[in-house]
């Protein structure tokens, strides 16, 4: 079987007997070549199977218009929607993306960013994995002046552009509002503390705690992966002895669905008999019953400071060092029936008495 020969504009400029230069500027669109001669030169292109290259273009131009972006997972609901503003945002400015997962695997984050680099992208917007301390193996980026960007989940002192939500506040305000709610023994299901999220969410928990007096207990706190199966051990933990808690604040909105799962099994009333609050403001935590109150973390907005990030700094000079700069985006709690206040109901009768 003959291996396939690409096309080049040198075989289209001998099919049309045309100068090697005037292909290329034909298209390219240039202002300098007549209508006639693009169409001319497109249909040629066409004709033969012609595909630019654009890898030599970058080259030439020192220039690739792609941009590099590495998530975690593409199937959970805050990353991929992120992405899809970030790509989205970058299009309208000519570029495209090369969107990669990592699976919160560090032997595979190393080996992305080690790939992206050789593909001579623009720039790279990173959310690391859980398990990710030592960011070096990024370095290459910012020692050739190559943007680089991290979000969501981010280094605490990396020489870098960093956008972030605000899960201190988070974790303080789910807090509080179970505490509000009546609430006087709150679990918490964090993930691992090597990740910047759940540091911070974890300290937001502490503070509130104990600003409204109440002790903080190392057996209440669980740190894991967010899936059902780790949430569904921690069940088994929480629940294996009474006193029971009466609020849980989850970290993620599969942790709090699978806790409420759980609680049925045990006969247990969300909120009644225990309130329930997840994370991210995941689309099922509106449809489940009860509904169950989540922190909305703005993803779409997250998405567009990412790529306007990105923008601002490929416009700056290449000789300008990254500095370590910070941008929150703000989070809200989304109150709904699993943490809402219960009232004991009467039982009124509607028939009249007669005399």
């Amino acid at each position: 079987m003959s291996k396939r020969t690409e096309k080049t504009i040198v075989d289209i400029a001998e099919e049309l007997k045309l100068s090697i230069s005037t292909v290329s500027r034909a298209l390219n669109n240039h202002p300098n070549i007549s209508v006639k001669t693009k169409e001319k030169v497109k249909k040629m292109a066409n004709k033969l199977g012609y595909r630019p290259n654009a890898m030599a273009a970058g080259l030439r131009n020192s220039k690739s218009r792609t941009i590099g972006l590495v998530v975690p997972r593409i199937s959970m609901f805050f990353p991929a929607t992120i992405s899809t503003v970030i790509q989205n945002k970058l299009y309208e400015h000519g570029y495209h993306v090369l969107i990669c997962q990592s699976n919160d695997s560090l032997e595979q984050e190393i080996a992305l960013a080690e790939t992206l680099y050789s593909t001579r992208i623009d720039a790279l917007a990173v959310s690391s994995t859980l398990y990710t301390t030592d960011f070096s193996h990024f370095d290459i980026f910012k020692d050739n002046n190559i943007p680089l960007v991290f979000f969501d989940r981010v280094p605490k002192d990396y020489q870098a552009k960093v956008v972030r939500g605000d899960d201190y506040l988070g974790g303080y305000t789910v807090t509080e509002h179970l505490i509000e709610k009546g609430c006087k023994d709150i679990v918490h299901i964090s993930g691992p503390l090597t990740c910047s999220l759940y540091v911070d969410r974890v300290a937001g928990y502490k503070n509130a705690l104990r600003k409204h007096k109440i002790p903080f207990k190392k057996s209440r706190v669980f740190y894991h992966e967010l899936t059902k199966e780790n949430a569904q051990q921690a069940c088994e933990k929480i629940f294996a002895k009474q006193p029971w808690p009466d609020g849980v604040f989850a970290a993620n909105d599969t942790t709090a669905i699978t806790i409420l799962e759980y609680c049925r099994k045990l006969n247990l009333r969300v909120p009644e008999d225990i309130k329930i609050v997840g994370y991210s403001n995941d689309p099922r935590a509106e449809i489940i019953t009860p509904t169950i109150t989540s922190v909305d973390q703005f993803p779409s907005l997250m998405g567009e400071r990412v790529a306007a990030a990105l923008l601002d700094l490929m416009q700056q000079p290449v000789s300008n060092p990254q500095r370590y700069s910070e941008e929150i985006v703000p989070i809200k709690l989304i109150e709904r029936a699993s943490s809402a206040t219960t009232v004991a109901t009467r039982k009124t009768s509607s028939k009249k008495k007669v005399k």
